[in-house]
Protein backbone atom coordinates (compact mmCIF):
# COMPACT_ATOMS: atom_id res chain seq x y z
CA UNK A 1 0.00 0.00 0.00
CA UNK A 2 1.78 3.48 -1.50
CA UNK A 3 2.18 6.51 1.26
CA UNK A 4 -0.98 8.05 -0.50
CA UNK A 5 -3.30 5.18 0.20
CA UNK A 6 -2.07 4.85 3.72
CA UNK A 7 -3.02 8.49 4.15
CA UNK A 8 -6.15 8.35 2.34
CA UNK A 9 -7.56 5.29 3.98
CA UNK A 10 -9.96 5.77 6.42
CA UNK A 11 -11.44 8.67 4.07
CA UNK A 12 -11.33 5.84 1.69
CA UNK A 13 -13.10 3.62 4.24
CA UNK A 14 -15.91 5.56 5.32
CA UNK A 15 -16.66 6.40 1.71
CA UNK A 16 -16.85 2.81 0.33
CA UNK A 17 -18.70 1.52 3.63
CA UNK A 18 -21.71 3.93 2.62
CA UNK A 19 -21.74 2.77 -0.66
CA UNK A 20 -21.17 -0.22 -1.83
CA UNK A 21 -22.51 -2.14 1.34
CA UNK A 22 -20.86 -5.74 1.58
CA UNK A 23 -20.98 -5.86 -2.14
CA UNK A 24 -17.96 -6.11 -4.12
CA UNK A 25 -18.30 -3.31 -6.61
CA UNK A 26 -18.72 -4.13 -10.41
CA UNK A 27 -15.61 -2.61 -12.51
CA UNK A 28 -16.45 -1.98 -16.57
CA UNK A 29 -13.85 -0.72 -18.56
CA UNK A 30 -14.64 1.60 -21.76
CA UNK A 31 -11.83 2.14 -24.53
CA UNK A 32 -12.03 4.16 -27.57
CA UNK A 33 -9.36 3.64 -30.65
CA UNK A 34 -7.31 6.32 -31.60
CA UNK A 35 -9.42 9.34 -30.17
CA UNK A 36 -7.39 12.12 -29.84
CA UNK A 37 -7.00 13.98 -26.75
CA UNK A 38 -8.99 17.02 -27.66
CA UNK A 39 -11.99 15.05 -29.64
CA UNK A 40 -14.56 15.73 -27.00
CA UNK A 41 -16.76 18.76 -26.72
CA UNK A 42 -15.64 19.34 -22.82
CA UNK A 43 -12.47 20.46 -24.76
CA UNK A 44 -13.97 22.75 -26.84
CA UNK A 45 -13.86 20.57 -29.95
CA UNK A 46 -14.98 23.56 -32.39
CA UNK A 47 -17.44 21.04 -34.24
CA UNK A 48 -17.51 17.76 -32.39
CA UNK A 49 -20.33 17.43 -29.62
CA UNK A 50 -20.00 14.37 -27.37
CA UNK A 51 -23.45 15.13 -24.61
CA UNK A 52 -22.67 12.20 -22.68
CA UNK A 53 -18.48 11.66 -22.08
CA UNK A 54 -19.49 15.25 -21.21
CA UNK A 55 -21.89 14.17 -18.55
CA UNK A 56 -20.00 11.49 -17.62
CA UNK A 57 -17.10 14.09 -17.65
CA UNK A 58 -19.11 16.65 -15.41
CA UNK A 59 -20.30 13.31 -12.71
CA UNK A 60 -17.10 11.99 -12.38
CA UNK A 61 -13.31 12.28 -12.37
CA UNK A 62 -12.25 14.17 -15.15
CA UNK A 63 -8.34 13.00 -15.74
CA UNK A 64 -6.32 15.96 -17.70
CA UNK A 65 -3.35 14.18 -17.50
CA UNK A 66 -4.35 10.38 -18.40
CA UNK A 67 -1.11 8.56 -20.57
CA UNK A 68 -1.63 5.31 -22.18
CA UNK A 69 1.18 3.62 -24.92
CA UNK A 70 1.74 5.56 -28.52
CA UNK A 71 -0.04 2.34 -30.20
CA UNK A 72 -2.62 0.19 -29.28
CA UNK A 73 -1.81 -3.67 -28.78
CA UNK A 74 0.67 -1.55 -26.25
CA UNK A 75 -1.97 0.00 -23.91
CA UNK A 76 -4.06 -3.04 -24.08
CA UNK A 77 -1.30 -4.89 -22.59
CA UNK A 78 -0.91 -2.12 -20.04
CA UNK A 79 -4.23 -2.68 -19.11
CA UNK A 80 -3.74 -6.29 -18.82
CA UNK A 81 -0.52 -6.88 -16.90
CA UNK A 82 0.21 -3.40 -14.92
CA UNK A 83 3.31 -3.98 -16.96
CA UNK A 84 5.30 -1.64 -19.71
CA UNK A 85 3.90 -3.05 -23.14
CA UNK A 86 7.78 -4.16 -23.74
CA UNK A 87 8.01 -7.01 -20.66
CA UNK A 88 5.10 -8.33 -21.96
CA UNK A 89 6.02 -9.30 -25.35
CA UNK A 90 4.20 -6.65 -26.90
CA UNK A 91 6.19 -4.37 -28.89
CA UNK A 92 4.29 -3.72 -31.98
CA UNK A 93 0.84 -3.92 -32.68
CA UNK A 94 0.04 -7.71 -33.70
CA UNK A 95 2.29 -8.96 -31.06
CA UNK A 96 0.85 -11.55 -28.81
CA UNK A 97 0.66 -11.11 -25.03
CA UNK A 98 3.03 -13.65 -22.97
CA UNK A 99 1.00 -16.55 -21.89
CA UNK A 100 3.29 -16.14 -18.75
CA UNK A 101 1.72 -12.83 -18.00
CA UNK A 102 -0.25 -12.49 -15.07
CA UNK A 103 -3.47 -10.81 -16.18
CA UNK A 104 -6.14 -8.46 -14.74
CA UNK A 105 -9.21 -10.24 -15.80
CA UNK A 106 -7.87 -13.72 -14.60
CA UNK A 107 -7.48 -12.04 -11.40
CA UNK A 108 -10.91 -11.00 -11.71
CA UNK A 109 -12.34 -14.75 -12.42
CA UNK A 110 -10.37 -16.05 -9.29
CA UNK A 111 -11.80 -13.75 -7.21
CA UNK A 112 -15.06 -15.09 -7.81
CA UNK A 113 -16.11 -12.30 -10.24
CA UNK A 114 -17.88 -13.36 -13.91
CA UNK A 115 -15.83 -11.74 -16.67
CA UNK A 116 -16.24 -10.78 -20.28
CA UNK A 117 -14.21 -8.97 -23.10
CA UNK A 118 -16.16 -7.04 -26.32
CA UNK A 119 -15.06 -5.67 -28.85
CA UNK A 120 -11.34 -5.40 -30.15
CA UNK A 121 -8.54 -7.68 -28.86
CA UNK A 122 -5.16 -7.16 -30.64
CA UNK A 123 -3.09 -9.20 -27.85
CA UNK A 124 -2.86 -12.01 -30.20
CA UNK A 125 -1.51 -12.55 -33.51
CA UNK A 126 -4.02 -13.93 -35.87
CA UNK A 127 -2.84 -16.34 -38.53
CA UNK A 128 -6.25 -15.75 -40.94
CA UNK A 129 -7.85 -12.86 -41.54
CA UNK A 130 -11.48 -14.63 -42.76
CA UNK A 131 -12.26 -15.26 -39.22
CA UNK A 132 -12.68 -12.58 -36.95
CA UNK A 133 -11.02 -14.82 -33.77
CA UNK A 134 -10.78 -18.14 -33.87
CA UNK A 135 -11.54 -20.58 -31.07
CA UNK A 136 -8.07 -22.20 -32.20
CA UNK A 137 -5.84 -19.10 -31.37
CA UNK A 138 -3.67 -20.02 -28.16
CA UNK A 139 -3.72 -16.50 -27.47
CA UNK A 140 -8.17 -15.63 -27.28
CA UNK A 141 -9.66 -13.77 -24.77
CA UNK A 142 -10.62 -16.36 -22.83
CA UNK A 143 -6.67 -17.46 -22.39
CA UNK A 144 -5.96 -14.94 -20.20
CA UNK A 145 -9.40 -14.86 -18.00
CA UNK A 146 -12.06 -13.89 -19.61
CA UNK A 147 -14.91 -16.39 -19.24
CA UNK A 148 -17.06 -15.14 -21.85
CA UNK A 149 -15.70 -13.12 -25.12
CA UNK A 150 -17.27 -11.38 -28.15
CA UNK A 151 -13.90 -9.95 -30.01
CA UNK A 152 -12.67 -9.19 -33.05
CA UNK A 153 -8.59 -9.68 -33.45
CA UNK A 154 -8.06 -6.23 -34.85
CA UNK A 155 -10.14 -2.83 -35.83
CA UNK A 156 -11.48 -4.06 -38.71
CA UNK A 157 -15.66 -3.68 -37.87
CA UNK A 158 -17.30 0.00 -37.74
CA UNK A 159 -21.15 -1.29 -39.55
CA UNK A 160 -23.15 -4.25 -39.39
CA UNK A 161 -19.73 -5.94 -37.79
CA UNK A 162 -19.27 -9.62 -37.41
CA UNK A 163 -17.61 -11.01 -33.88
CA UNK A 164 -16.63 -14.20 -32.44
CA UNK A 165 -18.74 -15.02 -30.14
CA UNK A 166 -16.20 -17.72 -27.71
CA UNK A 167 -14.97 -18.52 -31.48
CA UNK A 168 -18.14 -18.71 -33.15
CA UNK A 169 -18.60 -16.55 -35.97
CA UNK A 170 -21.52 -13.80 -35.60
CA UNK A 171 -22.76 -10.82 -37.63
CA UNK A 172 -24.62 -8.16 -36.02
CA UNK A 173 -26.30 -5.44 -37.40
CA UNK A 174 -25.90 -1.58 -36.76
CA UNK A 175 -22.81 0.54 -35.23
CA UNK A 176 -20.15 -1.78 -33.73
CA UNK A 177 -19.63 0.70 -30.83
CA UNK A 178 -23.63 0.51 -30.48
CA UNK A 179 -23.92 -3.43 -30.60
CA UNK A 180 -21.14 -3.81 -28.32
CA UNK A 181 -22.95 -1.68 -25.68
CA UNK A 182 -26.02 -3.50 -26.41
CA UNK A 183 -24.75 -7.46 -26.25
CA UNK A 184 -22.43 -6.04 -22.78
CA UNK A 185 -25.61 -4.42 -21.09
CA UNK A 186 -27.23 -7.89 -21.62
CA UNK A 187 -24.58 -9.74 -20.50
CA UNK A 188 -24.53 -7.56 -17.40
CA UNK A 189 -28.72 -7.91 -16.92
CA UNK A 190 -28.01 -11.92 -17.34
CA UNK A 191 -25.40 -12.00 -14.60
CA UNK A 192 -25.61 -9.78 -11.92
CA UNK A 193 -28.49 -11.57 -10.40
CA UNK A 194 -26.17 -14.43 -9.74
CA UNK A 195 -24.32 -13.38 -6.61
CA UNK A 196 -21.34 -12.64 -8.23
CA UNK A 197 -19.80 -9.20 -8.77
CA UNK A 198 -19.04 -8.08 -12.91
CA UNK A 199 -15.47 -7.19 -14.88
CA UNK A 200 -16.45 -6.10 -18.34
CA UNK A 201 -14.03 -5.12 -20.71
CA UNK A 202 -15.30 -2.68 -23.89
CA UNK A 203 -12.71 -1.83 -26.43
CA UNK A 204 -14.56 -0.22 -29.19
CA UNK A 205 -12.88 -0.09 -32.58
CA UNK A 206 -14.25 3.47 -33.28
CA UNK A 207 -12.84 5.89 -34.31
CA UNK A 208 -10.03 4.11 -35.60
CA UNK A 209 -10.00 3.77 -39.68
CA UNK A 210 -11.54 2.65 -41.97
CA UNK A 211 -13.85 5.40 -41.00
CA UNK A 212 -17.64 4.50 -41.51
CA UNK A 213 -20.49 5.70 -39.69
CA UNK A 214 -23.79 6.20 -40.88
CA UNK A 215 -25.57 9.32 -42.55
CA UNK A 216 -27.29 11.09 -39.48
CA UNK A 217 -23.81 10.58 -37.53
CA UNK A 218 -21.71 12.14 -40.37
CA UNK A 219 -24.50 14.52 -41.60
CA UNK A 220 -22.99 17.25 -39.03
CA UNK A 221 -19.95 17.15 -40.70
CA UNK A 222 -20.41 17.10 -44.46
CA UNK A 223 -19.33 20.53 -46.64
CA UNK A 224 -17.09 21.31 -43.11
CA UNK A 225 -14.03 18.41 -43.87
CA UNK A 226 -13.13 16.41 -46.40
CA UNK A 227 -15.63 12.70 -46.00
CA UNK A 228 -12.64 10.62 -44.11
CA UNK A 229 -12.89 13.09 -41.59
CA UNK A 230 -16.86 13.54 -41.18
CA UNK A 231 -16.78 9.79 -41.13
CA UNK A 232 -14.25 9.70 -38.53
CA UNK A 233 -16.15 12.18 -36.38
CA UNK A 234 -19.00 10.66 -36.92
CA UNK A 235 -17.85 6.91 -35.22
CA UNK A 236 -17.03 9.21 -32.11
CA UNK A 237 -20.61 10.56 -32.32
CA UNK A 238 -21.68 7.39 -32.30
CA UNK A 239 -19.67 6.12 -29.98
CA UNK A 240 -20.57 8.85 -27.52
CA UNK A 241 -23.84 7.74 -28.02
CA UNK A 242 -22.69 4.28 -26.86
CA UNK A 243 -21.41 5.58 -24.04
CA UNK A 244 -24.75 7.01 -22.78
CA UNK A 245 -26.86 3.57 -23.71
CA UNK A 246 -24.24 2.03 -21.13
CA UNK A 247 -24.65 4.51 -18.50
CA UNK A 248 -28.48 4.43 -19.34
CA UNK A 249 -28.71 0.99 -18.82
CA UNK A 250 -26.60 0.49 -15.49
CA UNK A 251 -29.18 2.92 -14.41
CA UNK A 252 -31.90 0.80 -15.26
CA UNK A 253 -30.41 -2.17 -13.60
CA UNK A 254 -29.50 -0.27 -10.43
CA UNK A 255 -26.36 -0.84 -10.23
CA UNK A 256 -24.88 2.51 -10.87
CA UNK A 257 -23.93 3.02 -7.36
CA UNK A 258 -21.68 -0.28 -7.25
CA UNK A 259 -20.33 -0.36 -10.63
CA UNK A 260 -16.70 1.55 -11.33
CA UNK A 261 -16.96 2.74 -15.50
CA UNK A 262 -13.77 3.89 -16.61
CA UNK A 263 -13.06 5.23 -19.80
CA UNK A 264 -10.13 6.33 -21.40
CA UNK A 265 -8.29 6.36 -24.82
CA UNK A 266 -6.01 3.98 -26.15
CA UNK A 267 -3.38 6.52 -28.20
CA UNK A 268 -3.22 9.62 -29.43
CA UNK A 269 -4.74 11.54 -32.13
CA UNK A 270 -4.12 11.54 -35.59
CA UNK A 271 -2.48 13.33 -37.72
CA UNK A 272 -3.86 16.39 -39.80
CA UNK A 273 -1.87 15.77 -43.84
CA UNK A 274 -4.18 15.06 -45.99
CA UNK A 275 -3.39 12.47 -48.55
CA UNK A 276 -2.32 9.80 -45.88
CA UNK A 277 -4.97 7.07 -45.11
CA UNK A 278 -5.24 7.51 -41.80
CA UNK A 279 -5.04 11.52 -41.62
CA UNK A 280 -7.99 13.71 -40.86
CA UNK A 281 -9.06 17.27 -39.86
CA UNK A 282 -9.42 19.33 -37.84
CA UNK A 283 -6.96 19.27 -35.14
CA UNK A 284 -7.57 15.96 -33.04
CA UNK A 285 -4.80 16.68 -30.14
CA UNK A 286 -5.55 20.66 -29.03
CA UNK A 287 -2.68 22.59 -28.36
CA UNK A 288 -0.43 19.10 -27.90
CA UNK A 289 2.42 18.09 -29.93
CA UNK A 290 2.21 15.24 -32.13
CA UNK A 291 0.24 12.31 -32.43
CA UNK A 292 0.03 8.49 -32.31
CA UNK A 293 3.21 6.50 -32.42
CA UNK A 294 4.91 9.72 -31.09
CA UNK A 295 6.25 9.98 -27.68
CA UNK A 296 4.99 13.82 -27.69
CA UNK A 297 2.09 14.72 -25.30
CA UNK A 298 -0.02 14.36 -28.57
CA UNK A 299 1.17 11.13 -28.96
CA UNK A 300 0.53 10.11 -25.34
CA UNK A 301 -2.03 11.42 -23.74
CA UNK A 302 -5.69 10.55 -24.20
CA UNK A 303 -9.03 11.36 -22.81
CA UNK A 304 -10.25 9.66 -19.39
CA UNK A 305 -12.83 9.65 -17.20
CA UNK A 306 -13.48 7.20 -14.56
CA UNK A 307 -17.09 7.34 -12.70
CA UNK A 308 -18.69 5.48 -9.48
CA UNK A 309 -21.49 7.26 -8.46
CA UNK A 310 -21.99 7.95 -4.76
CA UNK A 311 -18.08 7.63 -4.37
CA UNK A 312 -16.23 10.02 -6.85
CA UNK A 313 -17.37 13.28 -6.20
CA UNK A 314 -16.82 15.12 -9.42
CA UNK A 315 -14.03 17.22 -10.11
CA UNK A 316 -11.00 17.35 -12.44
CA UNK A 317 -7.62 15.76 -11.11
CA UNK A 318 -4.27 17.22 -12.91
CA UNK A 319 -2.15 14.28 -11.14
CA UNK A 320 -0.58 12.23 -13.56
CA UNK A 321 -1.55 8.97 -14.44
CA UNK A 322 -2.57 6.24 -17.14
CA UNK A 323 -3.15 2.87 -18.32
CA UNK A 324 -0.71 1.01 -16.71
CA UNK A 325 -2.16 2.00 -13.19
CA UNK A 326 -5.40 0.40 -13.74
CA UNK A 327 -4.57 -2.79 -12.69
CA UNK A 328 -3.23 -2.30 -8.92
CA UNK A 329 -5.90 0.36 -8.99
CA UNK A 330 -8.67 -1.96 -9.22
CA UNK A 331 -6.47 -4.56 -6.85
CA UNK A 332 -7.07 -1.86 -4.21
CA UNK A 333 -10.95 -1.27 -5.44
CA UNK A 334 -12.11 -4.66 -5.71
CA UNK A 335 -9.76 -5.83 -2.55
CA UNK A 336 -8.07 -8.79 -5.12
CA UNK A 337 -4.92 -10.72 -3.86
CA UNK A 338 -1.78 -8.26 -4.09
CA UNK A 339 0.04 -11.13 -5.40
CA UNK A 340 -2.23 -10.97 -8.62
CA UNK A 341 -0.12 -8.66 -10.22
CA UNK A 342 3.78 -9.44 -11.84
CA UNK A 343 5.87 -8.07 -8.52
CA UNK A 344 7.64 -6.69 -11.21
CA UNK A 345 5.40 -3.90 -12.86
CA UNK A 346 4.99 0.15 -13.77
CA UNK A 347 1.97 1.54 -12.47
CA UNK A 348 0.56 2.58 -8.94
CA UNK A 349 -2.67 2.57 -7.51
CA UNK A 350 -4.58 5.81 -8.29
CA UNK A 351 -7.51 4.94 -5.99
CA UNK A 352 -6.57 7.91 -3.78
CA UNK A 353 -6.86 9.99 -6.49
CA UNK A 354 -10.45 9.33 -6.34
CA UNK A 355 -11.02 11.11 -3.15
CA UNK A 356 -8.23 13.96 -2.87
CA UNK A 357 -5.46 15.27 -5.02
CA UNK A 358 -1.85 14.04 -4.23
CA UNK A 359 1.16 16.25 -4.02
CA UNK A 360 3.01 14.01 -6.33
CA UNK A 361 3.30 11.01 -7.69
CA UNK A 362 6.07 8.96 -6.07
CA UNK A 363 6.80 6.23 -9.14
CA UNK A 364 7.35 8.12 -12.69
CA UNK A 365 5.97 6.32 -16.17
CA UNK A 366 7.99 5.39 -18.81
CA UNK A 367 7.25 5.02 -22.82
CA UNK A 368 8.95 2.63 -25.38
CA UNK A 369 8.34 1.95 -28.68
CA UNK A 370 10.85 1.54 -31.28
CA UNK A 371 13.23 4.13 -30.80
CA UNK A 372 11.43 6.45 -28.95
CA UNK A 373 11.65 6.60 -25.28
CA UNK A 374 9.85 8.97 -22.71
CA UNK A 375 10.22 9.45 -19.07
CA UNK A 376 7.42 11.37 -17.19
CA UNK A 377 8.42 12.80 -13.76
CA UNK A 378 5.17 15.18 -12.08
CA UNK A 379 6.26 17.94 -14.10
CA UNK A 380 9.19 17.01 -15.59
CA UNK A 381 9.39 14.95 -19.22
CA UNK A 382 12.46 13.59 -20.49
CA UNK A 383 11.89 12.78 -24.43
CA UNK A 384 13.47 11.24 -27.09
CA UNK A 385 10.78 10.98 -30.64
CA UNK A 386 11.15 8.09 -32.41
CA UNK A 387 11.74 9.73 -35.76
CA UNK A 388 14.56 12.43 -33.71
CA UNK A 389 16.20 9.10 -32.72
CA UNK A 390 19.43 10.32 -33.32
CA UNK A 391 19.38 13.46 -31.67
CA UNK A 392 19.42 14.12 -28.04
CA UNK A 393 16.56 13.80 -25.48
CA UNK A 394 15.05 16.98 -24.99
CA UNK A 395 13.24 18.14 -21.50
CA UNK A 396 10.21 19.98 -20.85
CA UNK A 397 8.05 20.94 -17.94
CA UNK A 398 4.29 20.19 -19.23
CA UNK A 399 2.99 22.10 -16.06
CA UNK A 400 4.37 25.63 -18.07
CA UNK A 401 4.72 24.11 -21.09
CA UNK A 402 2.13 21.45 -22.11
CA UNK A 403 2.75 22.05 -25.51
CA UNK A 404 6.37 20.97 -25.27
CA UNK A 405 7.54 24.60 -27.29
CA UNK A 406 10.63 25.08 -25.07
CA UNK A 407 13.42 22.30 -24.50
CA UNK A 408 14.65 23.24 -21.56
CA UNK A 409 17.68 20.59 -21.37
CA UNK A 410 20.47 23.08 -21.64
CA UNK A 411 18.64 25.32 -18.66
CA UNK A 412 18.16 22.46 -16.35
CA UNK A 413 21.03 20.07 -16.82
CA UNK A 414 20.44 18.87 -13.25
CA UNK A 415 17.12 17.55 -13.87
CA UNK A 416 18.45 16.13 -17.51
CA UNK A 417 21.07 14.09 -16.14
CA UNK A 418 19.18 13.28 -12.97
CA UNK A 419 15.67 11.82 -15.15
CA UNK A 420 18.65 10.33 -17.64
CA UNK A 421 20.06 8.18 -14.97
CA UNK A 422 16.24 7.13 -13.96
CA UNK A 423 15.40 6.20 -17.80
CA UNK A 424 18.41 4.42 -18.16
CA UNK A 425 17.98 1.98 -14.88
CA UNK A 426 14.61 1.52 -15.81
CA UNK A 427 15.42 0.54 -19.11
CA UNK A 428 17.52 -2.16 -17.72
CA UNK A 429 14.59 -3.46 -15.77
CA UNK A 430 12.69 -3.43 -19.03
CA UNK A 431 15.23 -5.48 -20.62
CA UNK A 432 15.69 -8.09 -18.20
CA UNK A 433 11.81 -8.76 -18.53
CA UNK A 434 12.06 -8.97 -22.18
CA UNK A 435 14.63 -11.76 -21.32
CA UNK A 436 11.85 -13.66 -18.99
CA UNK A 437 13.65 -12.86 -15.28
CA UNK A 438 9.95 -11.64 -14.22
CA UNK A 439 8.31 -15.21 -14.72
CA UNK A 440 8.75 -18.16 -12.88
CA UNK A 441 10.46 -20.16 -15.34
CA UNK A 442 13.65 -17.60 -16.02
CA UNK A 443 12.86 -16.95 -19.15
CA UNK A 444 10.68 -16.50 -22.24
CA UNK A 445 7.95 -20.01 -23.14
CA UNK A 446 7.32 -20.51 -26.66
CA UNK A 447 4.23 -19.02 -27.44
CA UNK A 448 3.98 -18.15 -30.51
CA UNK A 449 5.61 -14.27 -30.26
CA UNK A 450 7.51 -13.07 -33.14
CA UNK A 451 11.14 -14.05 -32.11
CA UNK A 452 13.69 -11.10 -31.43
CA UNK A 453 15.78 -11.90 -34.20
CA UNK A 454 12.99 -11.21 -36.22
CA UNK A 455 11.05 -8.31 -35.00
CA UNK A 456 10.98 -5.25 -37.71
CA UNK A 457 11.40 -1.88 -35.90
CA UNK A 458 8.00 -0.28 -38.01
CA UNK A 459 9.39 3.80 -36.91
CA UNK A 460 12.83 3.73 -38.33
CA UNK A 461 13.59 6.98 -39.96
CA UNK A 462 12.49 5.41 -43.18
CA UNK A 463 8.70 6.62 -42.27
CA UNK A 464 7.15 10.29 -42.84
CA UNK A 465 8.61 12.63 -40.75
CA UNK A 466 6.58 15.73 -42.25
CA UNK A 467 4.61 16.13 -39.16
CA UNK A 468 4.95 14.16 -36.05
CA UNK A 469 7.96 15.89 -34.41
CA UNK A 470 7.19 18.96 -34.90
CA UNK A 471 5.53 21.77 -32.51
CA UNK A 472 2.23 22.43 -33.29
Amino acid sequence: MNKYLMASFPLMMAILSTTASADRPNIVLVMSDDQGWAQTSYYGHPMLKTPNLDDMAASGLRMDRFYAAPMCSQTRATIMTGRTNDRTGVFYVGDALNKQEKSLASSFRDAGYKTAHFGKWHLNRPDSNQHPLPLSDPHNPGEFGFEYWLSHSTFNFDLDPEFSRMGERTQFKGDSSEVLVEQALEYIEQMKDRGQPLFVVIWFSSPHRPYEAFDKDIAPFVGRMEMRSAKHHGEIVALDRAVGTLRQGLRDQAIEKNTLLWFSGDNGGLPMELGGRTAITPDSTGHLRGFKKDMYEGGIRVPAVIEWPGTIRPRISYFPAGTVDTFLTLIDVAGLKPNSINPVNDGISIMPVFFEEPDRREKPMGFRLGDGLAWIDNDWKLVRNYVDAEEDFQLYNLVGDPSEAQNLVADYPHVAKRMRKALELWEASVEKSIAGADYPEGKVLPNGRRPAGQRKDPLRRSQDKNKTGKSK
